[in-house]
Formats: C-alpha cells, sequence, structure tokens
C-alpha cells in the first residue's frame, strides 16, 4: 500500500527514514501551532479560533502536498507574512482582520490561477542555473539565522546587533542541543538530528525551560471558538466590505494584495528551488519529459498547485497566508523524499490539536540547532557559484544578506535578480535574460515602489 501511493523504492527511501523525516520537520516548524494565533490575536481575532485555523489549514495544505504531489513539504500559516497581516494591514492600515482575510482569500485565487497557466513554473524554469544556486546557499543562511534568533543567541539591543550574554538556562540549552546535534551528525547517527531534538527538550525539563506555553487553549474551547472566523470573509464584513470605501481605500487593498501575492509566489518558488533540486525531489529528466503537455503532470505542477489552493482555505478558515514552510529542508536533511513525510507531518498536526500543552513545551532552544545544522547543509550550494566572477558572486551575495537581514525568502530573490540584469546590462549582456526573469524583476521593483508610496 505505501509502496504503491510514495514509490519509496522509486524515490530511494523507505518507511522508517520517511517517518523520522516527517516528525523532524514537524518539530522544527511547530512553534507556529502558538505563535501563529498570539499574533493573530493581536488583530482582534479569538485566540482559540485562530489556533484552530492554524492547525487545520497546515493539516489541509500538507495533506494535499504528500498525497497529491508526493513531495516531502509541510505546509502552515507563514511568518513574517502573519505579522504583515496584523501589524501593517489591520493595525496600521485600519482594516478590520475579516477583511484582511479576504485580501489572503483573494491572493490565493491568484496563486491558484497563475499556478494552474503554469506561470510560477515558468518562472522557475527561467532562473538561471548561478541565480538558483545563490537562492539555494541563501536559503542556508536564512534558515541559520532563524535558529539563532530563536535561540536568542543574537539580540538587538539599540539597534545594534550582538551575541547575547551566556547567563540564561534557555541559551546554555541551545549550545548543548547544538553540540549534541553537531556530535550525532559526526558519528553519522541515524536520526540525529531528530534525537538530538528530542534529548535537548528533555534535558530542558530540570533547567526549567522545556514548560508548557501559557495562554493554550483546550480542544473543546477551540472548537467553540472557530465560527467566529470560519466563512467570514463570505459576509458582509469580508469581501462584502473590503471594496466599498473610497478610491484611496481600494488601492491600498490592491497594494496589499499585491505583495502578498507575490511574498507568497516567491517565498514559494524559493523554498522549491533550495531544497528540490539539489535533493532530487524535483527531477530536471522528469520535468523535460512533461513539456508541452497540459495538466498536473510532474511533481512541481502538483507541489505548486497544493501550494496555491492552501492560502484561499486557510483564510476561510480564518488564518493568514498558509505556505510551503523552508523548515521542511529539516526532514529533507535527514532522507525525507515523498510524500509519506508530509502525510506524518500532518497527522502529528492532528494530534497537536488536542495535545498542544505537550507540543508547545518543546522550546525554540531544543529546535533552533536542527535549523542552524539544515542552513549549514543547505550553504554548500554556495560551492557552485563562481566568486571570481561577479556575474554570479554579486547577485549570490545579496540572496544570502537579504534573506537573512531582510528576513524574507522573497527580498533575498529580489535582490538577486535585480543585481544579476544590472550586470548583464553593463556587460551588455542583456538578451542573456529570459523574458520572464525580465517580468519578474520589474514586478518586485514595482512592488517596492507601490509599497513607498501607498503602503
Amino acid at each position: 500500500m505505501m509502496e504503491k501511493l510514495f514509490k519509496l523504492k522509486e524515490n530511494k527511501t523507505k518507511f522508517s527514514t520517511e517517518v523520522i523525516a516527517g516528525f523532524t520537520t514537524f518539530f522544527a516548524m511547530a512553534y507556529i501551532i502558538a505563535v501563529n494565533p498570539g499574533i493573530l490575536s493581536a488583530s482582534g481575532m479569538e485566540w482559540g479560533a485562530a489556533f484552530l485555523a492554524t492547525i487545520i489549514a497546515s493539516v489541509i495544505g500538507t495533506l494535499v502536498m504528500g498525497l497529491f504531489a508526493n513531495v516531502p513539504y509541510a505546509l502552515a500559516p507563514g511568518m513574517g507574512l502573519n505579522a504583515f497581516f496584523v501589524y501593517t494591514v489591520c493595525l496600521g492600515f485600519g482594516y478590520a482582520w475579516q477583511q484582511a482575510l479576504s485580501m489572503v482569500f483573494i491572493c490565493g485565487l491568484i496563486n491558484i490561477v497563475i499556478t494552474v497557466t503554469k506561470i510560477r513554473k515558468y518562472i522557475i524554469k527561467a532562473i538561471p542555473t548561478p541565480l538558483r544556486h545563490a537562492i539555494s546557499g541563501g536559503i542556508g543562511i536564512f534558515i541559520a539565522y532563524i535558529g539563532l534568533l530563536n535561540a536568542g543567541i543574537i539580540n538587538f539591543k539599540a539597534g545594534v546587533p550582538a551575541m547575547s550574554s551566556l547567563n540564561t538556562s534557555a541559551i546554555w540549552l541551545f549550545l548543548i542541543g547544538l553540540f549534541l546535534v553537531v556530535v550525532l551528525l559526526t558519528l553519522k547517527v541515524r536520526g540525529a538530528i531528530l534525537i538530538g531534538i528530542a534529548l535537548t527538550a528533555l534535558i530542558g525539563i530540570p533547567m526549567g525551560v522545556t514548560v508548557p506555553q501559557g495562554g493554550i487553549t483546550s480542544f473543546a474551547d477551540a472548537c467553540r471558538a472557530l465560527p467566529s472566523t470560519f466563512g467570514v470573509i463570505f459576509t458582509g464584513d469580508g469581501l462584502g466590505s473590503l471594496f466599498s470605501g473610497g478610491a484611496s481605500s481600494v488601492l491600498t487593498a490592491m497594494v496589499t494584495i499585491f505583495s502578498f501575492s507575490v511574498t507568497d509566489t516567491f517565498d514559494t518558488i524559493g523554498t522549491f528551488i533550495g531544497t528540490g533540486r539539489r535533493s532530487g525531489i524535483f527531477s530536471e529528466k522528469e520535468e523535460k519529459a512533461a513539456e508541452g503537455r497540459a495538466g498536473f503532470n510532474t511533481k512541481m505542477d502538483r507541489a505548486l498547485f497544493a501550494d496555491a489552493i492552501a492560502t484561499s482555505v486557510g483564510a476561510v478558515f480564518g488564518t493568514s497566508n498558509t505556505t510551503t514552510y523552508v523548515e521542511s529542508a529539516a526532514g529533507i536533511s535527514v532522507g525525507g523524499r515523498t510524500g509519506l513525510t508530509s502525510v506524518v507531518v500532518a497527522l502529528c498536526f492532528m494530534a497537536s490539536a488536542f495535545l498542544a500543552p505537550l507540543v508547545s513545551a518543546i522550546p525554540s532552544a531544543a529546535t533552533a540547532p536542527a535549523l542552524i545544522i539544515v542552513g549549514v547543509m543547505m550553504a554548500s550550494s554556495f560551492i557552485d557559484v563562481k566568486w571570481v566572477d561577479l556575474d554570479e558572486a554579486v547577485p549570490a551575495f545579496f540572496a544570502g544578506v537579504f534573506m537573512a537581514l531582510a528576513y524574507s525568502i522573497t527580498y533575498g530573490i529580489a535582490a538577486a535578480f535585480i543585481f544579476y540584469c544590472v550586470i548583464k546590462i553593463c556587460k551588455k549582456s542583456a538578451q542573456e535574460i529570459h523574458p520572464i526573469l525580465w517580468v519578474s524583476t520589474l514586478l518586485f521593483i514595482l512592488n517596492f515602489v507601490l509599497q513607498a508610496i501607498v503602503l
């Protein structure tokens, strides 16, 4: 059954490896279960409703990714996008959360259209090989940076980045976990990253770090709260009021939807390029064989479609943009190659609806080491960049720097595209730039200009 459904042998993996990969990915991204509703509730949404919506959107999106696309990626409401939803759209522009959810829903529909028409796939194919290496390496830096921030080892006192003092139990637990994961990987222990997370979490119990987060709602309370967000976009408070304001309000809404869509699209593209190509999950041979054929004929086609529908589904239930998580790289790094990994992640999310206090107890100090080590592994893509050639070195450098310091895969890709085009123009080699790359770069620039003027 498993072999027929997921083609384990064909993908050179086995059941136990996929299960370990699924658990590894889940624990690397489980923080979203408590963090997302905490952020969304600042907009006025009920915590319990946002909590359950987060889990439902993650389960549906991840199951579609696993069963339809048969690739090892997990989906959940994206960090960064949820902050933009609350602090910019709702608290900054004054939109009600119902209207913001409506914008997310429209963004999802746009993503479905550009996926069905294969525009997103064409963008991926138009990206030259050197930029793909740059994006993959940049995502490695980004993932490692997420781990460092989550662990609290880096702080920004007075706006200046600095290393934190080693005077808290959480930071010491993180250091213990980091050494554990490095040692286990060096000794080639099977399941090293997952074992490292589990051992670090257990060590954190007597240290007082592994403790349930406050404010966790019971499953029954969450179910009672869900009707307050489910389907609200289809009421007069949602889509019915979104474009009912003046010209200025309508323009702001359209620019916001555009920003949501651009970020969502290129975050996914970056994740797939950074993790899927190098690991062989997305086969060049399969892509070439399917050229010119209509429908979803490749894993890439189906994966992009799964990601596209997840955003709209999440908005219907009551959460911000649901997207493919870069933390999926943690599971891929331990051998996850099929949709079975995703199914395991989805089952873990289901269980977390009933075991929220237990899941929330796993501290960032336990999962951060895994993200950092995965980042180290992915940064190896930089070895394929010709650093003595500015054509490749400049885009690669800015891809990594902007992904990390701007905390956005999309901004890293934007910087890489822009500098790549600038260098080609200066060298009178503009004809080497693919038309789709031109359009994508112009859209990035347009997005920046519109945000500066309107937002």
